[in-house]
């Protein structure tokens, strides 16, 4: 009887250590697709990030609208210990804080012409005020890369 019983015990420990290690064999592979879906993420950030700033660079979009996109896309970066990138673009950062607060689609066609002209002067004036700053910082964004 207390072989049987003994018996009976470590089937039962056998099938719970089976079930437990294929639960950790499933949490390590879940585990490996969440960082490897992480890191295509990242990569595909980083790589619309270099687009937009060699697009800048070529003059092939406005400084606001790639300001304000790059700024998008570097806050939203998932990565630990990001630098502080206000500090290290502060004219791409300058540029988005002035023109984040501007009116777009609908709302700007909205408005009076009078309004949108003095908001595109003013969106102007900084433009040109800022471009040398912000295409120096640009040209380094186009090979922005980080380690994580």
């Amino acid at each position: 009887m207390i072989y049987l019983l003994f018996i009976i015990a470590i089937t039962v420990i056998g099938a719970l250590a089976f079930y437990a290690g294929s639960l950790l064999f499933k949490l390590k592979v879940q585990k490996q697709r969440k960082e490897n879906t992480a890191k295509l993420r990242i990569e595909k950030i980083i790589d619309s990030i270099q687009t937009i700033a060699l697009a800048i660079e070529q003059q092939q979009c406005n400084l606001s609208e790639g300001c304000i996109r790059l700024v998008h896309l570097l806050e939203c970066l998932p990565v630990f210990n990001k630098p502080k990138l206000n500090e290290q673009y502060p004219a791409v950062y300058e540029l988005f804080k002035a023109v984040e607060h501007l009116p777009t689609h609908e709302t700007r066609k909205a408005q009076s012409k009078k309004e949108t002209f003095k908001q595109d002067m003013f969106r102007e004036e900084l433009e040109a005020k800022l471009a040398s700053k912000i295409l120096n910082e640009v040209s380094t964004l186009t090979k922005f890369t980080v380690i994580n």
